[in-house]
């Protein structure tokens, strides 16, 4: 990114410039990638935190929507939509914990087992379109780091 010539600084220190700040590169590179994944996932009506959320099932099997949402990194509130979408269309199903009544437990319908392993490798090629600027090594590399950071 070419770096603006006339940012101010005052007496404190540096200028700050927005376009060498790590928050506002990451927005950029997430932009990036949800233009990437919403182009190439082949179902327009998935999200990536849709994606995320039927592949931890595939992973994990029957799962409670706490654990789902813990494996995914989601807040609760952003879980329970998540779910309440993908119930709509048929491709997980909940019911009651055998062993807990008072919890409940998500897992894959046959729609669901359909179209995540469909597009699982589209998965994949979205990845590998997101890095394409960087080398193997840097690929490497800069996962790590991300992993490092979260």
């Amino acid at each position: 990114m070419k770096r603006v010539a006339t940012a101010r600084r005052d007496d404190a220190g540096p200028a700050y410039v927005l376009e060498d700040q790590v928050g506002h590169l990451l927005r950029r590179a997430h932009q990036r990638h949800a233009a990437i994944f919403q182009d190439m996932i082949g179902d327009a009506q998935l999200t990536p935190l849709q994606f995320a959320a039927l592949v931890k099932l595939h992973d994990l099997g029957e799962v409670s929507q706490n654990e789902l949402g813990r494996r995914t990194a989601m807040d609760a509130a952003t879980m329970q939509g998540v779910i309440k979408r993908l119930l709509a269309r048929g491709l997980i199903d909940r019911k009651p914990d055998a062993e807990d009544r008072r919890r409940v437990v998500l897992s894959l319908t046959g729609d669901g087992r359909s179209l995540i392993a469909a597009a699982m490798p589209d998965g994949h090629a979205i990845s590998d379109e997101t890095l394409a600027g960087l080398d193997e090594a840097e690929r490497r590399a800069f996962l790590a780091l991300l992993k490092r950071l979260t």
